[in-house]
């Protein structure tokens, strides 16, 4: 099912074929799973042995949450010595069956090896043995004589009963004073893994490490150095992770031990972003090509599951399915390129239509009622984050009758990221410039097509992407390739909000009143 439903995304999937370690960046539904099961795969299919491990289910509560008696590092070592312990598990789980890759014949003892490798505990404190030795010895003897007579005969009967038994008891106590510490030498390790790796078939194990933003943002970076010191020295060993860009940290500059965790671009390769490939304004020939061919092969996978007709190519689909091609055209601009979103978009807009061909109408209704399910009661959890999303609405849609805004890349605003992470806020593109702001890079976000739905064939409906104008109102329907010609009315100022978040202040002598 995941070879059948799987579309390939320019070079994503080529790109992270390589032996290089990397990084895949994207939100919530955009296909990270996906894409490293269908690397496993491959991988498998070619002889070659690969771990997935899922990082939800990995780690104990003394390694992931916190604990005022553990320091980072110990936290981090405890969560790494179950990151091991479960890749000895997995390899061992592949051993079970006469196809299987790995032979216990030929990596047998590598496998106990390491596991002995990374399974270590010091004892910070002293520690007490105590033996002691009990000796028990018991002897009886019982000794009976009987005579039985009649008129015609005599008998006499002895009999003696001896016995001795000895018993001896030995015991042992050990007390510790002190905690038992969690230490993982990476040398021992190192040692294990390349001696294990060379009883692999084309001597290489790839480790595919997904939902990582799962772990708690405090442990990531330690997590990550320890990581890239017990396994990626060792030749043979290829790394993927897969996590949230807003979610993650994956390292920290520190000037006396030098950065702690995993520096890109150094120690693992430049990182995929999906988030980047999938955007109707980027590209939208390339985006609605890609979510007809994705819807294309679920429908065809989930019909000939269930030994039905199912359409042949995305005309057919496109033409039973759908009233227009505009109405696929919407479900790709409602989706905001992110294929989870798309689905659910596109069950419910069926559910509306019943028997009936998908509409825009239905469409529309739909992402309507996937936002208020999905999205809106997450950015609500957030009081803060949902005022900021009303009043960025406010004054881009209402207000400017646009559908995106610009921020200068080098701000950093944790609602925003909030927002985004969300997926209501959408990055379209990264470090655009402008002639009448030079020397400054910008950030282009769009927002999300539920927030602005119910205004659509409304006065109040945006007119394009941006308003891209100097002196009058001129928008874009997508985003502009080159430099734009000026961007005033196009920045949104996030000053303007968090002033007007702050309290009033009373006069002075109302104060001391107080």
């Amino acid at each position: 099912m995941l070879q059948k439903t799987f579309v390939d995304i320019g070079p994503v999937s080529s790109t992270l074929s390589s032996l290089d370690h990397q990084i895949i960046f994207g939100r919530r539904g955009t296909g990270k799973t996906h894409l490293l099961s269908v690397l496993r795969q491959a991988r498998s299919a070619s002889g070659e042995v690969v771990v997935q491990l899922d990082m939800r289910t990995i780690g104990s509560t003394g390694g992931i949450y916190s604990d005022p008696s553990l320091s980072l590092p110990q936290r981090a070592t405890r969560l790494l010595v179950d990151v091991l312990a479960a890749i000895h598990g997995a390899l061992l789980d592949q051993t079970g069956d006469d196809n299987a890759l790995i032979h216990l014949g030929d990596s047998g003892n590598a496998l106990n090896d390491f596991y002995g490798a990374h399974v270590s505990v010091k004892v910070q404190g002293t520690t007490t043995i105590e033996s002691s030795r009990t000796q028990e010895e018991s002897s009886s003897r019982d000794n009976s004589l009987g005579l039985k007579t009649n008129f015609s005969s005599a008998e006499v009967e002895a009999a003696t009963k001896s016995g001795t038994s000895s018993k001896a008891v030995d015991g042992e106590r050990h007390e510790v004073i002190g905690k038992e510490v969690y230490r993982v030498n990476f040398g021992n390790v190192g040692v294990a893994v390349r001696a294990l790796v060379r009883t692999l078939p084309n001597k290489r194990l790839w480790l595919l490490i997904d939902e990582w933003s799962e772990i708690p943002l405090d442990i990531q970076p330690y997590l990550a150095d320890l990581l890239r010191r017990a396994l990626l020295p060792t030749r043979g060993v290829t790394m993927k992770i897969a996590a949230i860009e807003q979610r993650s940290r994956f390292m920290i500059p520190d000037r006396d031990v030098g950065n702690i965790g995993l520096e890109l671009g150094a120690d693992v390769a430049t990182a995929l972003n999906l988030d980047d490939h999938m955007v109707f304004e980027n590209d939208e020939a390339t985006a609605v090509g890609f979510f007809q061919n994705l819807v294309l092969k679920h429908v065809q996978a989930a019909l000939e599951a269930e030994g039905m007709p199912a359409p042949k190519d995305v005309e057919q689909l496109i033409s039973e399915g759908f009233t227009q091609a505009n109405a696929f055209a919407e479900v790709v601009r409602a989706c905001e390129g992110v294929p989870r979103d798309a689905i659910n978009i596109l069950s419910q807009a069926g559910q509306k239509a019943n028997k009936s061909t998908i509409s825009v109408n239905d469409v529309r209704f739909a992402a309507r009622q996937w936002y208020q399910a999905s999205k809106d009661g997450a950015v609500s959890a957030s009081p803060q984050a949902k005022k900021l999303l009303t009043w960025i609405v406010d004054v881009v849609i209402k207000e400017r009758q646009a559908k995106a805004f610009l921020l200068e890349s080098s701000s950093k605003d944790d609602l925003i990221d909030y927002l985004y992470d969300e997926r209501v806020l959408h990055l379209l593109r990264k470090g655009i410039s402008a002639k009448d702001e030079a020397g400054k890079r910008f950030n282009v976000y769009g927002i999300d097509y539920g927030c602005y739905v119910d205004l659509i064939n409304t006065a109040k409906a945006p007119k394009g992407l941006l308003d891209i104008g100097t002196t009058h109102a001129e928008f874009s329907a997508n985003i502009p390739h080159t430099d734009l010609r000026a961007i005033r009315r196009c920045v949104l100022n996030l000053d303007d909000f968090y002033n007007q978040q702050k309290p009033s202040q009373k006069p002075q002598q109302d104060l001391f009143e107080i």
